[in-house]
């Protein structure tokens, strides 16, 4: 790669860092900026998620330095992921892309209504939910695994929207569960990609550097700014992706 290609994917991935952790959809300026510079989407897809990586392993590292994460609902969270992941890298060939697309934009405004709206009665800053809301969370994390073996785009607003619905918690402390639940289940995929040579680890150490710090500033702008900047940040997210998969 060129020089300037390099510095151009370090910008990206600080920007796609800032989005995926607030919201989601990054990827959605990092994979096509790489198919540009001449990547095949394979090989996109797996260099990726080097990036996706370091951004959610940092943002983890800094949720919890500023206090917020609760690890163990984290890690149960991230474990019923497997199975549904699982199943769904095996469905993946089952569908026609297109009408995927499709049900995937009519899913995305679906997600955004559920997310914006603030719970009745929210569980407070101490995450403490109900018994169902903790077990439809679980059981709903195996859709989200299904979802993320199947196509990994956006699925951060999908878990936004069940835990949002389930556990009542303020937007910040789902992010910090979100960006736990992601690092867990990405590192198997990008062992499966670097296993079959689909990992262009300069630019994707490149990327990382970039979705890293994007992570960092993430982190700390919304712990300070609180849920308010989330709502934007994720409602601009969601209507771009959604308008996107509908056009095709």
């Amino acid at each position: 790669m060129e020089l300037w290609q390099l510095f151009a994917l370090a910008g990206l991935g600080l920007v796609a860092g800032v989005v995926n952790v607030m919201a989601g959809g990054g990827s959605l300026l990092t994979m096509p900026a790489m198919i540009f510079f001449g990547f095949d989407p394979a090989l996109a897809n797996g260099t990726n998620r080097v990036a996706l990586v370091a951004q959610n392993v940092t943002a983890v590292g800094t949720f919890a330095s500023l206090g917020y994460g609760d690890r163990r609902l984290s890690l149960t969270l991230a474990a019923c992921t497997v199975p549904g992941a699982l199943i769904g890298a095996w469905a993946a060939v089952a569908i026609d892309p297109i009408w995927f697309k499709r049900l995937l934009a009519a899913v995305m405004v679906g997600v955004l209504l559920v997310t914006l709206k603030k719970p009745k009665h929210p569980a407070g800053a101490g995450g403490h939910a109900s018994r169902a809301g903790l077990l439809w969370a679980h059981v709903g994390m195996v859709g989200v695994g299904f979802y993320g073996g199947f196509i990994q785009a956006g699925v951060g607003f999908i878990i936004m929207a069940l835990l949002r619905a389930c556990l009542r918690l303020d937007l910040v402390r789902i992010n910090a569960h979100k960006v736990f639940v992601v690092g867990v289940y990405m590192l198997p995929s990008l062992l499966v990609f670097a296993l079959q040579g689909q990992v262009d680890w300069l630019a994707g150490g490149v990327l990382a550097v970039g979705a890293a710090s994007g992570a960092y500033l993430a982190t700390h702008l919304q712990v300070k700014k609180g849920e308010r900047v989330v709502r934007v940040i994720f409602a601009l997210a969601v209507v771009a992706m959604a308008a996107k998969l509908a056009i095709g």
